[in-house]
């Protein structure tokens, strides 16, 4: 799915305003959902979720405080529903076993870094986690799911489009009202700077809310590489026109750019599609280590992996460390 143009206006538009009862409805549901009591786990429960609909940079996110986790002595696993997979029964991912088609595409980037569970029923994944010897849970999403208890919940948003308009699902991005998600949020992440970015940050701060500024940097070696390219980028991601600013920031000439849908299912191919018709005009075909996990191997494709960088990593240290502690003494 693409998001719709009129979801990040940032006043609702005509077809916003005609989809706003559907939306209030859906809002009025997730609010309800949202405020029952969850399970504990039994082990440490950290959330990275957004409030909208949409890529905002949870995985990347998840990722780095997975490894925070570690300096503090811990060994967590992730959990995560498997957005896009087949599977419907916990399991541990196996990169080596299990395709995108299985488990989706973020629970095979995760995995690389630490074990990951994949589990549609939060609460059979985390006792699966600590089976597998896991102290700590970090979950890719989950923010408005209720089921497992959270000791601290992160809500990353992307800083140039916010919240967008500010209406939920179907007429705009947000998953619940605002006013439903913020007692379940300990922590603001923004990923990059914008003017909708900053208006939340206000709000989070006026409600005694951390704010953690934070980017996606891509990967030097791969970056260097790019500086003076011509290249053919395509994405199928939530925001594929972050992707292509991030090959010019790289110093990349971006000759031609492809934007699919989120979690784009490539048919058998196209992308080698792509890569022929990028040869013809001497163009490096580049796409994301997103949705490179959803191809198969492909000589010639560079993928660009990106990592969240915190400006105040001593800051988020502080508050792992703070509800550490509290988490550990209860």
């Amino acid at each position: 799915m693409r998001a719709p143009g009129f979801w990040t206006a940032g006043t609702p538009s005509l077809p916003a305003r005609l989809l706003a009862p559907a939306g209030a409805l859906y809002g009025a549901v997730a609010a309800r959902r949202m405020a029952r009591d969850g399970a504990r786990a039994g082990l440490l429960v950290i959330c990275v979720g957004n409030f909208t609909a949409g890529g905002a940079g949870k995985t990347p996110t998840a990722v780095a405080l997975a490894a925070l986790l570690v300096e503090n002595g811990f060994s967590p696993a992730f959990l995560t529903r498997g957005h896009g997979g087949r599977a419907r029964a916990p399991l541990l991912v196996d990169p080596a076993r299990h395709d995108h088609r299985a488990v989706g595409d973020e629970a095979l980037l995760l995995a690389r870094a630490r074990p990951t569970i994949v589990s549609p029923d939060r609460v059979v994944g985390a006792a699966m986690a600590a089976e597998a010897g896991a102290d700590a849970i970090v979950m890719d999403d989950g923010l408005q799911n209720p089921a497992l208890a959270k000791d601290l919940a992160f809500a990353v948003v992307d800083g140039e489009t916010g919240v967008g308009n500010g209406l939920c699902l179907p007429a705009g991005p947000l998953r619940a009202p605002l006013a439903a998600q913020w007692p379940r949020v300990d922590a603001l992440v923004l990923m990059g700077r914008g003017a909708a970015g900053a208006r939340l940050a206000e709000e989070a701060r006026a409600r005694g809310k951390p704010v953690f500024q934070a980017r996606l940097a891509p990967d030097p070696v791969v970056g260097e590489r790019l500086d003076g390219a011509r290249v053919l980028a395509f994405a199928g991601i939530g925001r594929p026109e972050k992707f292509f600013r991030t090959l010019e920031d790289c110093g990349a000439s971006v000759v031609e750019r492809v934007a699919l849908p989120d979690h784009h299912v490539y048919r058998r191919g196209e992308a080698e599609a792509l890569l022929d018709h990028a040869r013809a005009r001497g163009l490096v075909p580049i796409t994301t280590e997103k949705d490179a996990a959803r191809l198969p191997a492909l000589e010639g494709l560079l993928a660009l992996p990106v990592a969240a960088r915190f400006e105040d990593v001593e800051g988020v240290r502080a508050l792992l460390a703070a509800r550490l502690r509290v988490a550990t003494s209860v």
